[in-house]
């Protein structure tokens, strides 16, 4: 019981990042599985479990703000869904190290990348058509299922780096997120790698966090927002960073 209250606690915590920053969620899986001794696989389906409650209240919050394109939404969760599915299925019998090494680096290049001052020219944001958005969605809904991390991990960098403004991003993101958790979560659940006390307790603290971030977020001006975004970007990239090093290392 009281591991179930820290594991709420924290979830709280990573809740506010993900509402205001649309990154936290890779700090879950290494809790559980550090801090709380949970198995790896249970950790990453109780996430993504944890993940729909926190994904269907941040796109309510970000709507209500009209800091959603739904046009761009619907392409991005086209390719999420079904690649979403197929990760959680190979997450099951795959060493995730390369692709967290592969996270890490996005993380890092965009968010150095968004620390830059702006530039001049046009957006790449206007020439994405569905195609492109699809495989966006696809790459972000894999990784994410894979690794336990959320789609907000992947996609919100990429975003970033494509020059979509760090509200829509995460607004994005969290649209993205519901419907990804959920195609994943029937994955673990076709594995029974679910652990529903986990996953409910998870999506609790979430649920609260992300309120509490979205408002954050939506207080703040774009400049701030956008630094305070590309800031937790690099941050969260150093981490996993250095846990691959620990873990290549044997510690």
């Amino acid at each position: 019981m009281s591991a179930l209250i820290v594991l709420v606690a924290f979830s709280v915590f990573v809740g506010a990042l993900i509402g205001a920053a649309g990154i936290g969620g890779v700090l879950l899986v290494p809790f559980m599985a550090y801090a709380l001794g949970l198995d790896v696989h249970t950790a990453i389906a109780g996430a993504m479990f944890g993940y729909i409650f926190a994904g269907g209240t941040g796109a309510l919050l970000y709507a209500g703000h009209g800091s959603i394109k739904w046009r761009v939404a619907g392409w991005l969760i086209l390719g999420a869904m079904p690649a979403a599915f197929a990760g959680a299925l190979t997450a099951s019998a795959t060493s995730t190290r390369l692709l967290e090494l592969a996270i890490a680096a996005l993380l890092l290049f965009a968010g150095f990348n968004a620390l830059r001052p702006a530039s001049t020219g046009t957006s790449q944001e206007r020439r994405l058509g569905p195609l492109a958005l699809t495989v966006i969605g696809a790459v972000a809904g894999f990784g994410s299922a894979m690794t336990g991390t959320g789609g907000p991990l992947i996609l919100v960098p990429l975003l970033l780096w494509l020059g979509f403004p760090s509200l829509g991003a995460v607004g994005l993101s969290q649209a993205v997120q519901f419907p990804l958790a959920s195609l994943a979560t029937a994955g673990n659940i076709f594995f029974g790698e679910i652990n529903y006390a986990v996953g409910v307790a998870i999506g609790g603290g979430l649920v609260c966090g992300v309120a509490l971030g979205a408002k954050i977020a939506h207080a703040l001006n774009p400049p701030v927002s956008k630094r305070i975004v590309a800031w937790v970007t690099v941050l969260v990239g150093i981490f996993v960073t250095v846990r691959l090093a620990y873990r290549f290392l044997g510690f």
